[in-house]
Formats: structure tokens, sequence, C-alpha cells
């Protein structure tokens, strides 16, 4: 089967789109399970940077040497893979700070899951500019990112209230 045939990058990108979309969701209920007001934010942060550990460092090179490979990087490929990795880490950090600041996870994760297509798609077409020039985009591009903005606008502004806490039962006086 050919590689443009083969739509199991599909699968892979809506279980990105799973795991990422649950992330921000279970930092926040990680870094109140902390019990710290003041730092639980970035002992969360420190777990996480762990599992990254053992996800992102573990895991590959495991793979990496079963496959075979003789573990050379080249330096284009690790410099703007190191960059690749210090924007996650600083994006992933920038979500931790907001919710310091009292972004409430719904909020602060449609922001980011909306804006972060628009910025990929402007620095994506600035370093990978279209044959033709920017005037060969179609209308329909446009259109998709100003209905990313506006998404990401209307679920954070519109997004359901929580429940509200019952009111302690107060035992009547005797």
């Amino acid at each position: 089967m050919a590689a443009k045939n083969n739509m199991n990058w599909v699968a892979f990108s809506l279980m990105t789109v799973a795991f990422w979309g649950l992330y921000g969701v279970f930092l926040h209920k990680g870094a109140m399970g902390m019990k710290d007001p003041e730092f639980g934010r970035y002992k969360a942060f420190l777990v996480v940077g762990i599992a990254y550990f053992l996800v992102a460092v573990l895991a590959p090179l495991i793979l990496l040497k079963l496959s075979g490979s003789d573990l050379k990087f080249r330096g284009e490929g690790f410099k703007w893979s190191l960059i690749a990795g210090v924007v996650g880490a600083v994006g992933a950090l920038g979500v931790l700070l907001a919710f310091g600041k009292g972004g409430h996870p719904s909020a602060v994760m449609s922001i980011i899951f909306a804006g972060a297509p628009i910025v990929n798609a402007v620095v994506a077409l600035k370093l990978h500019p279209p044959e033709g020039g920017m005037s060969a985009i179609r209308w329909q591009f446009y259109a998709g990112i100003a209905l990313a903005a506006i998404g990401g606008f209307m679920v954070t502004k519109f997004k359901p209230d929580p429940p509200k806490k019952p009111a302690p039962v107060q035992s009547p006086a005797d």
C-alpha cells in the first residue's frame, strides 16, 4: 500500500487529540491533588517531567536499540528536535501558569487547542511557502483559521459552569 493511501496517521492523530485533550484536565487534578497551594503546580510539572523521561527518553531508546539504529544524531536534526522539546516544555509550563492565575482547565485548553493550529499554520507557511506564493492559498484556508479562532473564543466564553457545591447542612439550634 502506498504511503499516501495509508490512513494510520489519522488514527495516531486522533490518539494525540484524545491524550492531549486529557492532558490539561489531568494536570490540573494532579496539581490540586498535591494539596500545596503555593508549589503544587510545580510539583505536578516535575512529575510530568518524570513521565516525559519514561515515555520520551526510555521508550525511544528501547525502540531504537531493538530496531538496530546506530544512535547517531545529525546536527540539524538534533538542533530542531531540541528546540521542539524546549518549546513543548515551555508550553506545558504555560498551561500550569495559566491554571495558577485562575484559568479553568476547559477555558485554558480551549484557547490553546484553538490557537495552536493557527500558530502552526502561520509558521508552516513562513517556513514552507506554497508554490505560487501567498496568492495560491485558497479562501477556505483563511476561513478555517477564522473558525478556529471563533471556536476557541466561543468554547471559552460559553463553557458550562461546574456544578455548585452543596451548602453545608446546619443542624437546628436547640
